[in-house]
């Protein structure tokens, strides 16, 4: 696999370590000339667009894309400060990563909300990494066919599925082109150490940072990059080249001092990103001995995943672990350690090691973060060290043992053509939502993460009978769970018990709604007091609010209003701008007489949204209430607002007549 296609020789810019590759005759020779690296650079982009571009019609997924797009109100206005503002302010979803919301709302001014195109966006980062990673490896390393035989398996793999597909995963696509970039430009400043191509590397650093903290251990990437390919670092028979135009060896300790503002970097981001997870209520509490098992087990894993990748899912939910599993785990990843750091004379196997072991660690979970146990997101940066590890070693392998230049060439691209093949069907399984969740529920036999998804699922599509026997099922599992896992459960249960509230309510069937809301209520105050981080995700809070409002309609329906008037403003307590529960508690104020409240509910309803049927309801209270002039001037705005008023009044009538 030295080249991809032959061994081909490559030139070595000025400042690149390594042994040359030696020339060979024939057709491979033209792939090894230096202007023809973008001849592969041309090869990583179709290859990459092809298999990827049936990505472009696919939808939305169900999994935070509504989040970040398509219900998210502040991408709705221009790219002007006030965006900018929120973006480096806010702290949704559980992450501060201020660039990539930039760069969701620049997507939202060219597409608005055809995912087309915010697909193509995704798709156009990944080749750029793509690029890139090759790029850098062939300038550090002076090899041009196995750099790119790394590139095309990171480009084709179809692990990267996931962020490729999920438009969400923007975040990992921005943070690894900023990892990508400030690696290039590290190779400039060493090559010849000067502060303005420093603070470059710092501040591409910084950009990457903003877009997703998950490459916070880059400082310690440079220091691998320090012992090879740069060879800054001289160990053992690791020697610094003896030509004038190599980077010159440095002491450790003058190395690691070198990388302390890119460590004070890596420490702001990760206080940044500790302090939005848990404001977010997206910290997880599991036992650290679980975790710590988690983590073994999960980077053997991965490394099966890099090697064979079936099946990969969205959701790799968490499951007991046995002793003998951690014990088995610890006792392969000590041995390859141990075997890297023996092979001395083959330097790019400990940096391809350490390269992974040390990017995961972020995503380990040791610090738990969400429900999942591994996923597949996280391998994006980390198997780029595998690929280097599995390029270089059989290259050597096949020129100490002079292994012919075309069948390397032929093994190479029956791998990639295998990847690609695999990528393409594994890219499939995106195409929608309920394919997506039917294929994962089937691959984790009942997990009730994928049950609670697929039903959301088949809600958007239109199959809500469907939907509710998955959220029965959500019930039916969780409901004898136990422990700390169990307490992590209560949240997916109350989605669970709020879906099947709404459908019994819209099917008349009262009395099981009211059980159902308050089902909601009480899982989710059981995981408030249960909660080790003393806070709750506002997405829960906001589920009790809509369960509160449900729950208001719902004894509204029944003549309850003061049961309804309790419900209403318990939810507005949660949710000060739910426009809904204003609305209701409109309705109650001014069904029980107390038009002043009524005025007051429906102004607020008109102020949160100001549309035609809002001004109505607004003008009728005021009328009520004797204020005839104000009560002109909101017909008034309704009429100027409304597309057809009559129809908005009908709609006023029968919300009045409930």
């Amino acid at each position: 696999m030295g080249s991809g296609i032959g061994k081909g020789k490559a030139s070595r810019p000025p400042g690149s370590p390594g042994t040359r590759e030696a020339s060979s005759a024939g057709w491979s020779r033209f792939w090894s000339k230096p202007l023809n690296k973008w001849v592969y650079s041309a090869v990583l982009i179709v290859l990459t667009v092809a298999v990827y571009w049936p990505a472009h019609g696919h939808p939305f997924s169900i999994n935070d894309d509504e989040q970040y797009v398509v219900n998210n109100s502040h991408l709705r206005g221009d790219l002007g400060w006030e965006t900018v503002r929120w973006a480096f302010a806010t702290h949704d979803l559980a992450n501060w990563h201020p660039l990539t919301w930039l760069s969701h709302a620049a997507d939202f001014q060219m597409f608005q909300l055809n995912p087309a195109g915010h697909h193509d966006m995704n798709l156009l980062f990944h080749v750029l990494n793509a690029v890139l990673l090759f790029l850098v490896l062939r300038r550090a390393t002076g090899f041009s066919g196995r750099s790119f035989m790394v590139a095309a398996i990171f480009a084709l793999h179809p692990v990267n599925v996931e962020t490729v597909a999920w438009i969400a995963e923007r975040k990992n696509l921005l943070s690894m082109l900023f990892f990508l970039l400030a690696l290039g430009a590290y190779h400039w400043y060493t090559s010849r150490p000067r502060i303005g191509p420093y603070v470059l590397v710092a501040f591409l650093y910084a950009l990457g940072l903003l877009a997703k903290p998950q490459i916070v251990t880059f400082p310690f990437v440079l220091l691998l990059w320090d012992y090879w390919p740069l060879r800054r670092l001289a160990l053992g028979n690791s020697k610094a080249s003896d030509t004038a135009d190599a980077i010159p060896v440095q002491s450790l300790s003058f190395l690691v001092l070198e990388k302390l503002p890119f460590l004070l970097l890596s420490f702001g981001s990760a206080m940044m990103t500790v302090r939005a997870q848990s404001l977010a209520g997206a910290l997880r509490y599991y036992p650290l001995s679980y975790r710590l098992a988690n983590a073994t087990v999960s980077y053997v894993r991965y490394l099966g995943k890099a090697f064979w990748p079936l099946p990969l899912i969205p959701f790799y939910p968490h499951s007991p672990i046995a002793p003998w599993q951690v014990a088995t785990s610890m006792f392969l990843l000590l041995a390859i350690t141990a075997f890297v750091l023996y092979r001395r004379e083959q330097p790019y196997l400990a940096v391809g090691w350490f390269w992974f072991l040390g990017t995961l660690v972020p995503m380990l979970g040791i610090v738990q973060v969400g429900e999942q146990a591994m996923a597949d997101r996280y391998a994006y940066l980390s198997f780029v060290g595998i690929f280097i590890t599995v390029c270089w070693g059989i290259a050597e392998w096949a020129s100490r043992r002079d292994f012919a230049t075309r069948g390397l060439a032929i093994a190479s691209a029956a791998l990639l053509a295998a990847l690609l093949v695999m990528t393409y069907r594994q890219l499939s399984y995106w195409s929608s939502n309920v394919t997506l969740w039917t294929y994962t529920l089937n691959v984790t036999k009942g997990s009730y993460q994928a049950e609670e998804n697929l039903g959301t699922a088949l809600l958007e599509a239109g199959q809500p009978e469907d939907a509710m026997e998955h959220f029965e099922r959500v019930i039916a599992v969780t409901s004898n769970a136990s422990g700390d896992m169990g307490r992590e459960q209560l949240g997916d249960a109350a989605v669970a018990h709020l879906y099947l509230g709404a459908f019994d309510q819209q099917h008349g069937q009262v009395e099981d709604a009211l059980n159902h809301y308050q089902a909601v209520l009480t899982l989710i105050d059981t995981y408030t007091a249960e909660n080790k981080y003393g806070n709750v995700a506002p997405v829960l809070l906001k589920m009790k609010a809509t369960a509160l409002g449900n729950m208001g309609y719902v004894q509204f329906g029944m003549g309850q209003l003061s049961d309804a008037a309790t419900s209403f403003q318990a939810a507005l307590q949660l949710d000060h701008h739910g426009v809904r529960e204003w609305q209701g508690l409109g309705l109650v104020e001014q069904k029980s007489g107390d038009m002043t409240g009524a005025v007051r509910a429906f102004s607020e309803v008109a102020r949160l949204d100001a549309n035609d049927v809002n001004l109505l309801l607004l003008a009728q209270a005021l009328e009520k209430n004797g204020q005839m002039n104000e009560a002109r001037e909101t017909r008034q705005k309704a009429a100027a607002l409304s597309s057809n008023l009559d129809a908005a009044q009908r709609k006023v009538d029968r919300l009045l007549s409930r």
